[in-house]
């Protein structure tokens, strides 16, 4: 099954919504801002990412700014962050059969599909 995180208020995460949707695949969409993932579920996004924990932050929101840049954290506390300020979580996320894109653009999402 396919997942997407999606933020509703987020331009670019509706139009990776959009791309699923004309895909003609059944997905499941969570509002993560509403459902915000556990620990285990971000562990599990960026390892299908194959990223780390700091790749998946939106480092120019401003909650960022504020409370966490230039500062050194570890993988943990930067999953906490995500967990306390999910709008942090970049967006959106599609995952599926144990991998995972970010679709920014949302060709990510297109070719991920194919």
């Amino acid at each position: 099954m396919i997942k997407i995180y999606h933020n509703p208020r987020c331009k670019k995460s509706r139009d990776g919504l959009s791309v699923l949707e004309n895909s003609g695949k059944e997905f499941e969409i969570v509002k993560y801002l509403e459902e915000v993932p556990s620990k285990e579920e971000l562990r599990e996004v960026i390892d299908c990412l194959g990223i780390t924990p700091e790749n998946l932050v939106r480092k120019n929101e401003a909650i960022w700014k504020e409370k966490f840049r230039n500062r050194l954290l570890s993988d943990e506390a930067i999953l906490d962050a995500m967990i306390a300020y999910p709008k942090l979580i970049e967006r959106p996320i599609v995952m599926a059969s144990g991998k995972a894109v970010i679709g920014r653009p949302t060709e990510n999402i297109t070719n991920f599909l194919k």
